[in-house]
């Protein structure tokens, strides 16, 4: 088994509702859920819109290979009414592959780590909440470290102060 270390984003519609969904379907479709983060409501990075995103980040025990996982996380947001744009831009879901074990792809449609990771406090707080020791396989220090030396100012703000699924 392998771990995936899965970003979930919405700002669009019912974003409680599609975070939800998401997990779920991603228990059904990709694998057994060993932790997540809580929910931030985060400020859209990259693009301006008034409506924030909620995000949450999911730890996956999984079987599927790194190709066939990102084939599953775009059949799940397909199924949730994303549409793909060239642009950053408002969207029901998406789903991000930020690590997969400690591998190091660099594929035309797939790059893990996520290459902007490091960058994004929106990605950064939940994923150092439940893995703050996880070292980035590319830079070599910890999620802890990377999250206190991120120079991202946009906001982000726990969104529940209890887990929920």
């Amino acid at each position: 088994m392998s771990k995936a270390y899965l970003l979930l984003g919405s700002n669009k519609g019912n974003r409680l509702a599609f975070i939800n969904q998401a997990t779920d379907d991603i228990c059904k479709r990709v694998g057994n859920i060993i932790t997540y983060s809580l929910i931030y409501e985060t400020e859209p990075w990259g693009f301006i819109d008034n409506t924030f995103f909620l995000n949450k980040v999911l730890i996956v025990e999984t079987n599927l290979k790194p190709q066939q996982l990102l084939t599953e996380l775009k059949t799940i947001e397909l199924k949730l009414g994303r549409i793909k744009t060239s642009f950053y831009a408002s969207r029901t879901i998406d789903i991000d592959i930020l690590f997969y074990d400690n591998l190091i792809i660099s594929d035309e449609n797939l790059i893990i780590p996520h290459p902007q990771l490091h960058k994004r406090m929106f990605t950064l707080l939940p994923l150092s909440e439940i893995a703050p020791d996880f070292i980035h396989p590319l830079l070599n220090k910890d999620l802890q470290t990377l999250t206190n030396e991120c120079e991202d100012k946009t906001k982000v703000n726990l969104y529940y102060q209890e887990k929920l699924i």
